[in-house]
């Protein structure tokens, strides 16, 4: 599977963004898909991951009540819908595929084969 990032930009402190991530290739429906992001001298943090049906999400703690992750497996489309955006959300956001991660391994990049290029997301104060 292939993946693109899409809609990053610059938003001001409390703000909203929504990403996308375009899958293209088989069975879509057939990976776990999840977002990370990583901020200029940090190391890749898992934000949010979604199971194949969409049933199932998981968040980080410094996400969660905020971020919104959901998939249209018809349209093979990842998304994350950012809201009350906070400058320590500034960072690169990548989307990310897996076909075999399971409940324990779902928030470890590890666990993951298939990368899309990532979108900048910019808070301002």
């Amino acid at each position: 599977v292939q993946l693109q990032a899409s809609g990053g930009g610059l938003v001001q402190d409390g703000g909203s963004l929504k990403l996308s991530c375009a899958a293209s290739g088989h069975s879509f429906s057939g990976y776990i898909i999840a977002w990370f992001r990583q901020a200029p001298g940090k190391e890749r943090e898992f934000v949010a991951g979604i199971w194949r049906d969409g049933t199932k999400k998981y968040y980080s703690d410094s996400v969660k009540d905020r971020f919104t992750v959901s998939r249209d497996n018809a349209k093979t489309t990842l998304y994350l819908q950012m809201n009350s955006l906070k400058p320590e959300d500034t960072a690169v956001y990548s989307c990310a595929a897996s076909r075999t991660a399971i409940l324990s391994t779902i928030r470890s990049s590890d666990a993951y084969a298939y990368w899309g290029q990532g979108t900048l997301v910019t808070v301002s104060s």
